[in-house]
């Protein structure tokens, strides 16, 4: 599943912060869905359909779980001040 690389109409930016919270919701006869949550926005990431999952479906899991893993590292190396890939201090 290869998204086309355009450029957004719009972006809107959650900040984390305390109450920030994110959590899988598995179900045992419907696709999961992933909840984010910041303050009072609830995020809901979920299946193409709630009744089957697809290539493009698992592809976008693994995408999103890999990103995520990335961002992750790079928060934690910005906490202990060591520098990211680029070489950059994160401070």
């Amino acid at each position: 599943m290869r998204r086309q690389k355009t450029r957004p109409g719009s972006t809107i930016a959650l900040k984390v912060g305390q109450g920030a919270d994110v959590r899988n919701h598995p179900y045992p006869q419907r696709s999961p869905v992933l909840g984010l949550v910041f303050g009072g926005t609830q995020v809901l990431v979920t299946t193409s359909a709630t009744d089957h999952v697809t290539s493009d479906d698992v592809e976008f899991a693994r995408t999103l779980a890999r990103e995520a893993a990335m961002f992750a590292g790079a928060v934690e190396r910005m906490f202990h001040g060591l520098p990211n890939e680029l070489g950059v201090a994160g401070r």
